[in-house]
Formats: structure tokens, C-alpha cells, sequence
């Protein structure tokens, strides 16, 4: 059975009992907040260079027109500890007004799914008012890309390459088993703060493979490929209704890493490995950006954040601005968003033990 049915078996338990509970929520009350001559702040765990800080900087406004009282939305950053810094502190809140917000991405996921002894936050205290999708491109030097033979990824096998990772099991393990199933000798630069540092590190020629988001690859890689000066190597992709991976939607023209890997000797799409690559990219980009209620949060909170994220999305305009700065993905609210947590934070266990072995081989980081 491959590993993408098990986590959505396991997922859709949870996912039942959320939407059920958000059933409730929405139908007991829901008379809302107003929010009239206060601000709204909304936590990042990461600096402000990255695709986190781009899809809270896209939504704040928008936000603060559609919630009641239209109050100000402040995104704070608090990058640390590859996002748990942030994480922890929002766990450590109650609610109190309305006034605090949390923006998480995969690389917050990860660590909870993993058993990361830094994190201390639990996700099934928080109350999750917008989920996203996105998508991630990989990119390469010019000089590099150009040894590529079409999708065949082999030539680069005999290369030396340079990464910058936010951590060892922060969402670059995605990218980094990817590149690992592909042949390539890739050494991590431990500790960058944002994915934006890890596209600084390119730019200034202190790394010469990277990955980004697809709202950081749409504003500040775009840019270099039209330069010249990056090319993209491959997509992760994007889900269809059956589960299987496809060209992501907003890159149709860039193959994906499933395409590149059947393209490359020693590289397989079915098997452990791949199960547990793909495991991962499940839980970490259909879902990849939440937002969330702290602790506590009243059902009249929860109400005004769903119908302001909902009122954003029914927006004439929305379409074609989301699509310029986040890609063209799911933006969930409601059971949908219930839905996307549930699979965002459930993978199965064999998954789990080969990422686990995989860290301790590769990082030396040990979670058992």
C-alpha cells in the first residue's frame, strides 16, 4: 500500500472529527468580534526575507480590510530554532481579544511530526482559521543547469554543491532527500533563519543549489531566471484527485522531481525512499501555510477569522493578485482547512522511521 493512502487513511479519521467540531463552532453563536481601533499581530517564525514573510505580507492588508472594525495587522518576526522559537511562544499564549495570530509553514510541521525534543507546541491546541498550498522550485547556476542532460540528472552526480538549510528536520528535507535520491553530493550550510537567506546565499555565489517556495520563487527568483543568473532545475509538484503527483499548476512548464528522478539512473519513484519522500511532501506543501487562534480561542473569534479569510477569497480581484504573489493553490478555510491540518500533521509510521534513520545517518541529529 503506498504511503500517500495510508496518511490520508489515518488523516481522514482526524479530518471527520474536525469538521465536525468546526460544525459545531460555526453553528453555536457566531455573532464574531469586532476589532474597531485595535491591532492585530500576526507571529511569522521566520525572518523576513522567505515565502512565510511574503504570504503574511500578501494577506495583512487584505486581512485587516475584511475583519470587522478593520483593525491594523502587524506581521512580527520571530525567527529561531529553524521556526520552533516562534512556535513555542505562540503555544505559551492564551486568548485573550482576537488581537494575536500565528502563521506556521512545513518547516514548523516537520519538527512536531518528527518528535523534535525543541518543540513544545502541539498543533491540537491551536484553532486554524486559513489553510495554503503552495508548491517549491529547485534552481541552479546557469553553468551547472546547462550539464543537465534534458531531464536526466546524472551529469551532475560528479558536482560539488552547496545548500543552505534551515535545519535538518525542517522542510529542506524534502529538498535535500530529493537531491540525495538523485546522486548528488550536496553539503548543508546548517542554521540559515529563512528560506530567503538560503536565495541571499545563491545570489551572492555562497551557494549554488537552492530551493524556494513558490511565493519567494515568484518574487525573488523570477527576477535571476529572467537575469539569467538562475535556472530551475524542477518542481516538487503538486497532487491530483488520486493522489499522484503532477506538474504544479503554477510552473506547468518546469518538470517535477518525480519526472527528473524516473529521468536519472539510480533514482526510483516507488519503494521506501520514495514513500517516504513523498510522505513528507504531503504533509509538508498541499498544506504548507496555516494561520491560527491561539489557545482558548472563543467560537466568536474563530467565526470572524473564517468569514474575514473567506470574504478575502471571494474578492473580484483575488484570482489575479493571489496568482501573481502566492501561485495558483487552494487558499482553505472552514472544514477544508480542517482538513488540510489533519493530513498536514499525520504521516505514517514507516515514513516517520526512515526520515528518523535517514537524520542520524546523514545529520547525525537523533529523534529516538
Amino acid at each position: 500500500m503506498s504511503t500517500f493512502k495510508s496518511t490520508r487513511r489515518v488523516a481522514m479519521g482526524l479530518v471527520a472529527a474536525a469538521a465536525a467540531t468546526f460544525g459545531l463552532q460555526a453553528n453555536a453563536g457566531g455573532h464574531g468580534i469586532d476589532l474597531a481601533g485595535k491591532t492585530v499581530e500576526w507571529v511569522i517564525p521566520f525572518s523576513e526575507t522567505g515565502g512565510s514573510a511574503k504570504w503574511a505580507n500578501f494577506y495583512a492588508p487584505l486581512l485587516s480590510e475584511a475583519l470587522p472594525g478593520q483593525p491594523t495587522v502587524v506581521v512580527k518576526f520571530m525567527p529561531g530554532a529553524g521556526s520552533t522559537k516562534g512556535a513555542n511562544f505562540f503555544q505559551e499564549q492564551e486568548y485573550d481579544d482576537g488581537t494575536l495570530i500565528f502563521g506556521s509553514s512545513g518547516s514548523t510541521q516537520f519538527p512536531f511530526l518528527l518528535g523534535d525534543p525543541r518543540v513544545k507546541y502541539n498543533y491540537a491546541d491551536w484553532n486554524v482559521v486559513l489553510a495554503s498550498g503552495t508548491g517549491g522550485v529547485a534552481y541552479l547556476p546557469p553553468e551547472l543547469a546547462a550539464k543537465m542532460d534534458g531531464l536526466n540528472a546524472g551529469p551532475l552526480q560528479g558536482e560539488d554543491f552547496i545548500y543552505g538549510n534551515q535545519g535538518a528536520t525542517r522542510l529542506d528535507l524534502v529538498p535535500t532527500l530529493a537531491w540525495e535520491m538523485l546522486g548528488l553530493n550536496v553539503e548543508s550550510v546548517m542554521g540559515i533563519k529563512g528560506r530567503g537567506d538560503g536565495r541571499l546565499m545563491f545570489e551572492r555565489g555562497e551557494a549554488n543549489i537552492d530551493y524556494q517556495t513558490s511565493s519567494s520563487y515568484l518574487k525573488g527568483v523570477t527576477p535571476l531566471v529572467e537575469a539569467g543568473t538562475a535556472v530551475p532545475m524542477m518542481t516538487w509538484g503538486s497532487l491530483d484527485d488520486a493522489g499522484d503527483i503532477v506538474r504544479d499548476p503554477t510552473f506547468p512548464d518546469i518538470p517535477t522531481f518525480k519526472e527528473v528522478c524516473d529521468a536519472t539512473e539510480g533514482c526510483e519513484t516507488s519503494g521506501e525512499q520514495w514513500d517516504a519522500w513523498k510522505a513528507f511532501f504531503v504533509a509538508g506543501f498541499p498544506a504548507q501555510k496555516m494561520v491560527f487562534l491561539p489557545n482558548g480561542a472563543s467560537n466568536d473569534a474563530i467565526v470572524t477569522y473564517t468569514k474575514a479569510f473567506e470574504d478575502v477569497k471571494a474578492r473580484a480581484d483575488f484570482a489575479e493578485i493571489s496568482g501573481k504573489r502566492l501561485g495558483k493553490y487552494p487558499q482553505m478555510t472552514g472544514e477544508k482547512a480542517q482538513t488540510a491540518l489533519a493530513s498536514a500533521t499525520v504521516v505514517p509510521a514507516e515514513a516517520k522511521a526512515f526520515v528518523v534513520n535517514w537524520l542520524q545517518e546523514k545529520y547525525g541529529v537523533s529523534l529516538k
